[in-house]
């Protein structure tokens, strides 16, 4: 009989955490610290004193930690076009040859956006064992939008025949999943009073046939949505959630279930809360408070209501992001 072993989460010793894409570039920025983060902002680019960073509804993260000496690194999700992520992933000098591997948070295509035309420009150049991991078989399915007195519209899916074609393989994390130093924190549990949150639709999957499936759709419960995580030593656990549909909370105690770790140290990425009613808001900070992590950088979906509100009751753990910012924690 197969004993199935406890999962471990790793532990680093230095994590930076780069912002390629985001929805937000400021050229003059002053400096600041944090006594918990070393904190970067790039203004003028060094020796590209004619262009300038540029921004977009989406997000992507460079990830690089350090563990025993090694360093590993990860592109976390992709922005919404390949346009803007190949400007800045080339203006921050970013070497793909070095990354391990890629991560997608899920099947949103301000997240998946650029990942077809990163791969074209740079997998002869990256390791032949490239993997893309994703939180399940969901993630590819095809997503589709409705506004109010329209037709659903297709917001596309992710090019499987693409990642075939560029022998980049699929791993599905279904349940926590150790990478070079980061882990994923699997399926995330909904156990707090958060709601789903997202406007996406999807195919219904829970009809009998193919003809009752065609045309109906169902609002996208986003079971593939998993964090990618890290354990720095000394400090605690770091949770990046790109965009926290499944709630922002419940993404945090996954991670922590996952881990078997309850001291929070930063929390950063999209919390989407931009459209949530104040209540909702005032509840989602009581949580956060409890938590009480030591820095927490809000970035993409996360919304200026709940933005300043942080400001106001937690003035000494927030961190303003910006393209091209870079955090680093564990110095």
């Amino acid at each position: 009989m197969q004993i199935e072993t406890p999962f471990k989460a790793p532990v680093v010793d230095e994590l930076s955490v780069r912002v390629v894409v985001d929805s937000h570039y400021e050229h003059f920025l002053p400096k600041t610290s944090h006594p918990d983060v070393r904190i970067e902002y790039v203004g003028r680019i060094p020796g590209r004193h004619m262009t300038t960073f540029a921004a977009e509804w989406g997000l992507s993260l460079h990830l690089s930690s350090v563990q025993a000496g090694a360093r590993s690194q990860y592109l976390l999700d992709f922005g919404y076009t390949p346009e803007v992520l190949r400007r800045n992933f080339d203006l921050l000098d970013i070497d793909p040859g070095a990354i391990n591997g890629l991560i997608l948070s899920h099947g949103h295509r301000d997240h998946f956006g650029g990942l077809d035309g990163f791969i074209l420009d740079h997998r002869n150049r990256m390791r032949p064992d490239l993997a893309l991991y994703v939180g399940g078989e969901t993630a590819f399915r095809e997503k589709w939008l409705k506004e109010e007195g329209s037709e659903p519209v297709s917001w596309g899916a992710i090019n499987q025949i693409s990642l075939r074609a560029q022998n980049v393989a699929t791993v599905c994390c279904h349940t926590p999943h150790a990478l070079d130093g980061a882990f994923t924190s699997g399926h995330i549990q909904r156990q707090s009073f958060e709601e789903v949150t997202g406007g996406t639709l999807v195919e219904d999957d829970d009809h009998y046939s193919e003809a009752e499936r065609r045309g109906v759709l169902v609002r996208d419960q986003h079971p593939d949505e998993h964090a990618t995580c890290y354990i720095v030593k000394g400090r605690g656990l770091v949770v990046i959630s790109s965009c926290g549909h499944a709630g922002i909370i419940n993404s945090i105690r996954s991670a922590m279930a996952a881990a078997n770790v309850d001291r929070v140290h930063a929390v950063l990425g999209g919390f989407h809360l931009g459209l949530a009613p104040q209540d909702y808001l005032q509840h989602s900070l009581r949580e956060l408070e409890a938590l009480n992590p030591d820095v927490i950088i809000p970035m993409h979906c996360t919304g200026a209501p709940f933005i300043e509100m942080m400001r106001e009751r937690m003035p000494g753990k927030l961190v303003r992001s910006n393209v091209g910012s870079r955090f680093t924690f564990g110095v």
